[in-house]
């Protein structure tokens, strides 16, 4: 609900919106890690992901997850590349755009969102290996963590 106050009604940022819709599908996702993403040019969406096995297969949360031994899940799709796969599946480009996701993005991610032509990036939890944002900075991408300033929302 929109709070109202004297001048009117309380209206949250752009980022916060963004922010929010990538929480929102990060709830779609067939993973148990859960993350979602939001891609946007000017302030509006042209591509989202979440987490989730490839089209057609059988999904984490019915079969488990397969897990490296770093216990990482390899039969997801992390939401960063499914949000680029479905820019490129409709030809939307993604040059010039930003990126809002509900976790930093692994190195691999990173190295995918530097050659898509993101510019910037703004996640809300950390990746317990935060060296992609290194790559990320490394390839001109200005890296941002989204403060939860405007409501009292948990990611």
């Amino acid at each position: 609900m929109i709070e109202k106050t004297k001048e009117g009604p309380v209206r949250i940022s752009r980022d916060s919106a963004l922010m929010f819709t990538a929480a929102i599908f990060s709830l779609r996702s067939t993973c148990n890690t859960g993350n979602g993403a939001v891609i946007a040019r000017e302030g509006r969406i042209i591509s989202v992901g979440y987490n989730g096995a490839p089209t057609g297969q059988r999904h984490c949360l019915e079969s488990g997850c397969i897990l490296d031994l770093d216990k990482h899940c390899q039969r997801a799709i992390h939401a960063e590349v499914n949000a680029i796969a479905m820019a490129a599946k409709y030809g939307i480009p993604t040059e010039g755009a930003e990126l809002f996701c509900t976790m930093a993005p692994c190195p691999n991610c990173s190295k995918l969102l530097v050659n898509s032509g993101i510019i910037r990036v703004v996640y809300s939890k950390s990746y317990p290996d935060m060296s992609g944002m290194e790559l990320l900075m490394a390839g001109g991408i200005k890296v941002e963590q989204y403060k939860e300033t405007e409501f009292d929302i948990k990611f």
